[in-house]
């Protein structure tokens, strides 16, 4: 895996200080007032990328020449222009399913080695618009296929928490490199659970958006699409600002920023501790219960909800539809993603379309007239590293065990309800453990106001001993 790497260029600036560790948005105010610029702020993270990366692997690709060059832009723009765009000069790093002028596009795929992006995708169109400075790619799993980040082009990406675990998938670049400290925040997609998952195994706020909030990057507009892009932050305030800044589809009578900001009315909250392949381990348990008595102490009315039903084998046609739609060279894919692709082979769209329909409705039965549902984001602690991939292992088998980690987040890709995995504390060796809350349909203001509320009590900045 090349990085271009020239780290003795890139020393960390003395001003960019303890910058470095706060939030994108005061990193956005202190360069909008003069405190620190762009560069520095640029310089500071690619001299961290260098030192860590090669242990993480949550960079596929690192802009060490060319990130400074246009830090320096964005601080001549400063000098120049009246107000600026939100994120002006904020570095963060794009996962790499997306695709980017002048960087590879390999989907963590052998079968797109080669393939360069000749232009921006719309949501990158979108973060430039808002300013940021990006710094390169980051990993995810095969074509986004699996709930941990192991593709064979790189060794596997780790969690800062503990390098012998996973961070998860398939934002799992984008989790540890915002968890590690590589970047103040990042982009990721979430297709079952691809950017809650790895937010619960790192400690952050993952959230996926209502399906259409966000437009879809590559312009499609299917009503059934289980992906869609989302945020990896430690702050509810630089999630909403960030959704607001990648929103280009359907606009809310008020921004995600100004939603966030209102004060919840008394909710009435469902809580299920049961996904449809199991029950949670007690730890993440626990954890819910923790967020549960919060929700109960700021007046919301707690009550446990019905069990989802279901099963694997009913949702697998639709992942299957999914990943194969992946512009992938079947010759060249790891034996996981190989047999989802081969599975769809003969589905047919009006099954998919029904099959679609069937379990929405299940679900939405099972949501009754409640505001918000929380689960565990997670029903176990981050596996370790090779868990689910090691070699010899069946690649049904394989699939089918990692899967589970998708349990209680995959059903709110049907639905497209917006989802978010809030930090909750920490097992008894020192994992994170996130809690997923779940809104109403296109009801996104109203969960990021419920997860502030909840922000001051939770581990929200928290952060892994830096190695």
């Amino acid at each position: 895996m090349q990085l271009h790497t020239d780290p003795m260029q890139h020393e960390p600036a003395s001003r960019a200080g303890d910058l470095l560790d706060a939030s994108a948005l005061e990193q956005a105010r202190a360069i909008r007032e003069g405190h620190v610029s762009s560069v520095e702020l640029t310089r500071g993270y690619l001299a961290r990328i260098a030192a860590q990366n090669p242990q993480l692997h949550a960079f596929v690709e690192v802009a060490y020449r060319r990130a400074p060059r246009w830090a320096a832009h964005k601080d001549r723009e400063r000098r120049q222009r009246g107000e600026l765009p939100p994120f002006h000069g904020v570095p963060i790093g794009i996962k790499d399913l997306n695709i980017v002028r002048g960087f590879r596009a390999r989907f963590g795929s052998r079968a797109l080695r080669y393939l360069w992006g000749v232009t921006d995708d719309l949501t990158v169109r979108s973060l430039k618009r808002a300013g940021c400075v990006i710094l390169g790619k980051l990993a995810t799993s095969e074509a986004g296929a699996m709930p941990v980040t192991e593709p064979d082009i790189h060794p596997p990406t780790r969690n800062p928490w503990d390098p012998t675990r996973t961070p998860g998938g398939s934002s799992g670049g984008s989790a540890a490199a915002v968890a590690a400290g590589l970047l103040p925040l990042a982009h990721g997609s979430d297709g079952a659970g691809s950017v809650r998952i790895p937010a619960s195994f790192c400690n952050l706020f993952g959230f996926k958006p209502s399906r259409g909030r966000v437009r879809n990057p590559y312009g499609h507009s299917n009503l059934h699409l289980l992906y869609t892009c989302g945020t990896l932050t430690r702050s509810v305030s630089d999630a909403a600002a960030l959704l607001d800044a990648m929103t280009n589809g359907e606009r809310p009578p008020a921004s995600f920023a100004a939603g966030s900001c209102d004060r919840p009315r008394p909710l009435r909250i469902l809580y299920s501790l049961h996904s449809p392949f199991g029950a949670a381990d007690p730890e993440p348990a626990g954890a819910l219960q923790r967020v549960l008595r919060l929700l109960e102490a700021h007046g919301h009315h707690v009550a446990e909800g019905p069990q989802l039903a279901g099963s694997l084998d009913e949702f697998l046609p639709l992942w299957q539809a999914l990943i194969a739609s992946a512009p992938l060279m079947r010759g060249k894919l790891q034996p996981i993603t190989r047999w989802i692709v081969d599975g769809a082979k003969h589905l047919d769209k009006r099954s998919l379309l029904a099959l679609h329909a069937r379990l929405e409705q299940r679900v939405d039965d099972a949501w009754g007239d409640a505001d918000i549902l929380v689960t565990p984001t997670v029903a176990c602690l981050p596996p370790r590293i090779g868990a689910f991939t090691a070699p010899g292992v069946d690649p049904e088998a394989g699939f089918r065990a990692a899967a589970v980690l998708g349990g209680f987040t995959a059903p709110f890709n049907v639905t497209g309800q917006p989802a978010a995995s809030i930090p909750a504390g920490f097992s008894e060796t020192g994992l994170p453990i996130g809690v997923q809350l779940v809104g109403r349909r296109m009801q996104d203001a109203q969960l990021l106001a419920l997860a502030r509320q909840l922000e001051p009590d939770l581990p929200f900045r928290r952060r892994p001993e830096r190695r």
